[in-house]
């Protein structure tokens, strides 16, 4: 065991326990486990009595660290123990053999018989774009080592389906090379973490108060206080405004004008919207272990808690949840379930899981909300998420965070997101990005709105979706030749 200490990295811990077996006269022990083919050929050159070598499977990923806390880990025995390895680890394993060997009383066999065949596992299909998931890993890393923050996560979608074609998340690890804590890859942010959303949350607020008609496109608010006061509590703005219409408020992301259209609604139409739009339950993604966020009951709710819902506090999401939603939108008011498996292959009688589709805002409010979430890129708080040529529809976001040491919500330390859809008008391609305390600008138009523009314009590139005023040129054309057709 001295001999073999040093060659195979022996802990005192594994150390410890081989000695106990050998003091109980196991009858078998394990040294170690998935050895490199460097280390078993110098325990060979031991030719050490009673040592053996058995071979054994191990997982290979050819892409490294790429989407590794999507596709999980295994464990020593190859068992899946998260993401896609732990869901569909029955599917992918297959089914054991059964064999009988007979032997005489010398031991020495004499027959051999298979009783049942093993079958061999299912391949999956995955909604993945292995590029897209490339572009966003390689900018969420570049955003966060630039803003020095403590995680991050990007998911992009194709909305119309809710088929996911990137999930990344940093920090991250390589599956080859498992971190010693297998926690890092195991919390996938993007699904299990909770956070309030701030901002991005108004899409919520603006969508219950159109549908209801407790607003129009004309009605205004005045912002000139810079503060409202609510159950003697003072929320601020960002910045000073005036009388601001509707439409400004969002597109200037106004706190104290999202208030005061926020008390319009009613509290009994805005929890049933909230709910809705799929918060406080889980999407439903076909991954293990999804949080439902944290959304109280109606009948739990103070005397100020429908004004900090309008403005995203009050409630916990997940970035799924935020994709879900937005999704909703850019599908003309149709909410529908994420997935990231698309099939499972030569397995008709194994079904994915479903995805559920369902109207929950009226086209006219998903297309006046649409008009709005535009003009955020185009001249308000997102636009730094503009891409040349393309018509960008999205929301920033910027949260406190709730510090319990002082027991209220800190003025440094800030969760920074952006949720958006391009092109507006009909889009291929949906995100969420969110930052969790950047150090420096922390605002989500400083940190989150500039990831989505980089990783959406190299998406648009790669998808091969032409240029709007393409677009435009394309159509023009074909409507004149339907005219000389005619």
């Amino acid at each position: 065991i001295k001999k073999l200490k040093k060659i195979l990295n022996l802990s005192e811990n594994e150390l410890q326990n081989i000695y106990k077996r050998i003091e109980r006269n196991a009858s078998f022990i394990w040294i170690k486990r998935k050895v490199d083919p460097e280390q078993e050929e110098k325990v060979r050159r031991l030719s050490l009595s009673g040592i053996y070598f058995l071979e054994e499977n191990k997982r290979f990923y050819p892409h490294g660290k790429l989407a590794a806390h999507l596709l999980g880990r295994v464990n020593i025995d190859d068992i899946g123990a998260s993401g896609i390895e732990y869901k569909y680890n029955s599917v992918l394993e297959g089914k054991k053999g059964e064999h009988l060997i007979l032997r005489d009383a010398k031991k020495r066999e004499y027959r051999f018989e298979i009783l049942k065949e093993p079958e061999a596992g299912k391949d999956l299909i995955l909604t993945i774009d292995e590029t897209i998931q490339y572009y966003a890993e390689k900018e969420l890393e570049k955003a966060m080592l630039k803003t020095g923050a403590s995680w991050g996560t990007v998911i992009i979608s194709q909305p119309s389906t809710g088929e996911i074609l990137a999930m990344a998340n940093y920090p991250t690890g390589d599956l080859n090379n498992p971190p010693p804590m297998p926690l890092l890859l195991d919390r996938n942010k993007a699904i299990h973490h909770n956070f309030e959303p701030g901002s991005t949350f108004k899409i919520i607020t603006a969508s219950a108060a159109l549908e209801a008609r407790k607003v129009n496109l004309n009605d205004s608010f005045d912002c000139s206080k810079g503060f409202i006061r609510v159950a003697g509590k003072t929320i601020r703005d960002h910045e000073l405004f005036g009388v601001l219409s509707f439409p400004e408020v969002i597109i200037h992301s106004s706190n104290v004008g999202t208030i005061q259209f926020g008390q319009l609604i009613g509290e009994e139409i805005f929890f049933k919207t909230i709910r809705a739009f799929g918060f406080g339950q889980k999407t439903g993604i076909d991954l293990p272990a999804e949080e439902k966020g944290i959304f109280r009951p109606l009948d739990n709710w103070t005397n100020i808690s429908a004004s900090s819902l309008s403005i995203g506090y009050e409630i916990s999401v997940t970035a799924t949840q935020m994709l879900q939603a937005i999704n909703a939108i850019a599908n003309k008011g149709f909410i529908i379930s994420p997935k990231v498996v698309k099939k499972i292959l030569n397995s008709p009688d194994i079904a994915t899981e479903k995805p559920y589709r369902r109207r929950i805002i009226s086209e006219r409010t998903a297309l006046l909300l649409t008009s709005i979430l535009q003009k955020v890129v185009q001249r308000g708080t997102g636009i730094t998420a503009r891409i040349r040529d393309y018509k960008v529809a999205g929301k920033t976001g910027t949260t406190q965070k709730f510090d319990p040491s002082i027991g209220g919500y800190s003025s440094t330390v800030h969760t920074s997101s952006f949720a958006g859809f391009v092109p507006a008008d009909n889009p291929v391609l949906s995100m969420v990005v969110v930052i969790d305390e950047p150090k420096g600008p922390y605002s989500g138009g400083e940190v989150a709105a500039p990831v989505f523009r980089e990783i959406a314009s190299l998406v648009l590139r790669h998808l091969h979706i032409p240029k709007q005023e393409e677009q435009l040129n394309t159509i023009i054309a074909e409507g004149r030749l339907r005219q000389v057709e005619r």
